[in-house]
């Protein structure tokens, strides 16, 4: 038995080294849907589809537990997979409730995420629910995914394109920037280096592998047995040479 990790595309590579990090005695199967990514500026209809292809795939593999990698697919499907499903089925949403916690001191919350992410009624609900003040900003990126799946990582032509998409906002204003989409983690260190040095920047990932962690020991699916070995798979076929040594380079570099 296996703990599934599912993305749209290499953005969930973020979320599979920190569960590593901190369950590193199971073993996992890595699902990039590299052949109908973005998501995020599909319909949802579409988006839907892909998603449910992905995880009959990943149930039929036998998996015991399944983190949703990613906040778009998370906000149209999570609940109905959990319908479907008996295995736990972990889904991702933006950091904005720590990320309001986190800023007493009268500063704004900017949230960066996909098109798809920001209009769904999901983070609509949480933002209602956690930010009584008002205090929540967002901007869609959806270009930063592209560039993740280009592996573009070239700080001449990131950094540059960070400043230019956050220079609509006084970011003396802002004292926390959420990364709410798995792929944009890959450039943290880029948007420290376009930031003002007073903004934290935070992201799901931490607390998504933690809660991966305590549902599995809660129902008793923490064998403890594995190795941490992992197969990767590109929309239902197995990841070898080329790519298989993409996936290896990025698990590195997250």
């Amino acid at each position: 038995m296996a703990i599934g990790v599912f993305d749209s595309g290499i953005g969930g590579i973020t979320v599979l080294k920190e569960a590593l990090e901190v369950i590193p005695d199971e073993d996992y199967i890595y699902y990039a849907d590299a052949k109908h990514v973005p998501y995020g500026i599909k319909s949802k209809e579409e988006v839907r589809g892909f998603i449910f292809d992905a995880v009959e795939f990943l149930a039929r593999k036998g998996i015991n537990t399944l983190v949703i990698a990613c906040n778009t697919a998370t906000s149209i499907a999570v609940n109905d997979l959990r319908k479907k499903y008996s295995f736990p089925i972990i889904g991702m949403e933006p950091a904005v409730k720590p990320a309001v916690q986190m800023n007493g001191n009268g500063r704004r919350v900017l949230v960066l995420a996909t098109p798809l992410t920001l209009k769904e009624t999901k983070f609509r609900d949480l933002v209602a629910r956690v930010d009584e003040h008002g205090i929540v900003d967002y901007l869609p990126v959806p270009e930063l995914v592209e560039m993740t799946e280009r592996l573009v990582f070239d700080r001449d032509i990131v950094v540059p394109f960070l400043k230019e998409k956050l220079s609509v906002f006084d970011l003396s204003l802002y004292g926390t920037l959420v990364l709410g989409c798995t792929h944009f983690l890959f450039y943290r260190h880029f948007f420290e280096e376009a930031l003002p040095g007073h903004i934290s920047i935070i992201d799901g990932n931490r607390g998504t592998v933690a809660h991966l962690n305590n549902v599995m020991m809660q129902r008793g699916l923490r064998s403890g047995s594995g190795s941490g070995n992992i197969d990767f798979y590109i929309s239902g076929e197995r990841a070898y040479g080329t790519d298989l040594e993409r996936f290896k380079f990025l698990l590195d570099i997250a």
